[in-house]
């Protein structure tokens, strides 16, 4: 018998995030940013690591990455 693989919380750095959604820096900036022209309020909200350290939590992004392959099949 095999045993069940378990899945734990992955947190990306903002490197493994430009990577991930080929995104640039100062564009997610821009997503998160209200006041942005290329604001996006469904794009993840990033969580605190430290003090001056951030991270986005895997699962969000994948989420938020099929949200945005659903809408283009719509359209």
């Amino acid at each position: 018998m095999s045993t069940p693989t378990i899945f734990y919380p992955k947190i990306l750095r903002l490197k493994q995030l430009t990577e991930r959604i080929g995104l640039g820096r100062s564009t997610i900036y821009d997503r998160m940013d209200v006041h942005s022209p290329r604001y996006d309020a469904t794009f993840p909200k990033p969580i605190k690591l430290g003090a001056a350290a951030i991270g986005w939590i895997d699962s969000e992004i994948t989420t938020w990455i099929e949200q945005r392959m659903t809408a283009k099949d719509m359209h």
